[in-house]
């Protein structure tokens, strides 16, 4: 098949969308398929790099960190597009390029399968003062995108509910997105983390709470740092790995309550496994997760997940044996202590979560993918002949 994904979000960003599309991307190949990706350009400037189509856009930086708006569709790669003629587009985004989707969708009469990656309710602090508009432009929002596409994908369950909510009448199907698991579980190289421990000066004798993602007001991390403060251990060390808006305000809370917290910035891509398995334990405190992505990364690597309770990890992350899902600060400081105080309930939950992060395979992902491609085109075709 002739697969066209498009992604305002691409490499090398590093965030939960360009983890799932790059991972898409390889297993489709590996699995035969034709794969082009239509993605925006950091200027102006639009151009393409082998199966990768990169449109001319300007910053948005002000409406979200980071984000970029396409200024234009480039008319010579519309018509190279239209020329090749995929058979299904894998729309990742709701917003540049998903226009140029719409617009292939449309020309070409093909259909358009969008996934639906992010909970918008939880950014609605960029864009509205007020939480009640904020969500009731959400949700509108969410009803147009999905009136035009032929199945929407939801990472999760709790995406599936939340878009029944919204009154979302399209079909909604649930995969996960994978893991390549082969990329964490292999042995790092010889004295690799005791290097990486020294690099950052973390005590022998402290326990690691990892925190790996993107530093951004709806991640909570200042949450965090008070549940860990709360919590009173002066043997732990949190370590921060990434970075976003929210960075200065975490780093200035966990100095103001007495953390002890290492900041490393952003890592690259290839360095993340070595940085997961250096963890004891991924800790975080978001609610705003659609899948939780760098918590299925954490258990690939046999870290042990604490979590709050989010639905979206539900049947993931199991209390006692893989992690936890804690309630509030209480039962966090409980958990923690636990967890740091036995060496033999540690060694148990990092072999539990290895084993349960074989469900979230790279393999079993793009055959899902797969799948569902097939099922929609098939359908779409059996609709133009009865028509």
């Amino acid at each position: 098949m002739k697969v066209l994904i498009t992604t305002d979000w691409y490499a090398p960003v590093i965030n939960g969308v360009v983890t799932s599309v790059l991972l898409l991307q390889r297993e489709l190949e590996r699995l035969g398929h034709e794969v082009r990706v239509v993605t925006l350009s950091n200027s102006l400037h639009s151009y393409k790099d082998g199966p990768v189509y990169y449109m001319g856009s300007v910053s948005a930086g002000k409406i979200y960190p980071g984000a970029r708006l396409r200024i234009s569709q480039k008319h010579s790669m519309m018509r190279e597009l239209m020329a090749w003629r995929p058979d299904v587009i894998h729309s990742q985004c709701e917003f540049s390029s998903f226009r140029v989707a719409y617009a292939l969708s449309n020309r070409l009469g093909i259909p358009i399968i969008h996934t639906y990656h992010t909970v918008y309710e939880d950014y609605t602090h960029y864009f509205s003062p007020s939480v009640r508009v904020g969500r009731y432009v959400v949700s509108a929002f969410s009803r147009w995108i999905c009136r035009h596409a032929a199945c929407i994908v939801a990472p999760s369950r709790k995406v599936e509910l939340l878009l029944r909510n919204y009154n979302v009448r399209a079909p909604i199907q649930v995969i996960p997105t994978g893991v390549d698991l082969s990329a964490y579980r292999e042995t790092p190289a010889q004295g690799r983390l005791e290097e990486l421990r020294r690099r950052w000066h973390i005590p022998e004798d402290h326990t690691i709470l990892l925190y790996l993602g993107r530093m951004a007001k709806e991640k909570n991390l200042e949450r965090l740092i008070d549940q860990i403060a709360s919590a009173g251990r002066r043997d732990v060390t949190l370590l921060l790995v990434g970075d976003g808006p929210d960075r200065e305000a975490a780093l200035d809370r966990a100095l103001e309550r007495g953390v002890d917290v290492i900041y490393t910035g952003m890592v690259p891509h290839s360095e993340a496994p070595d940085y997961y398995r250096l963890g004891d334990i991924f800790v975080t405190a978001s609610t705003s997760e659609t899948q939780g992505l760098t918590y299925f990364e954490a258990l690939a690597a046999g870290v042990p997940v604490l979590c709050l309770r989010d639905s979206c990890v539900d049947g993931v992350v199991e209390n006692g044996v893989n992690g936890w899902q804690y309630e509030d600060g209480a039962d966090f400081a409980a958990r923690l202590s636990a967890f740091c105080g036995d060496s033999g309930l540690r060694r148990r939950m990092r072999q539990a979560a290895l084993a349960s992060s074989e469900q979230f395979s790279a393999e079993a992902f793009g055959r899902a993918a797969e799948a569902l491609y097939r099922s929609v085109t098939r359908e779409e075709l059996a609709a133009v002949v009865n028509r």
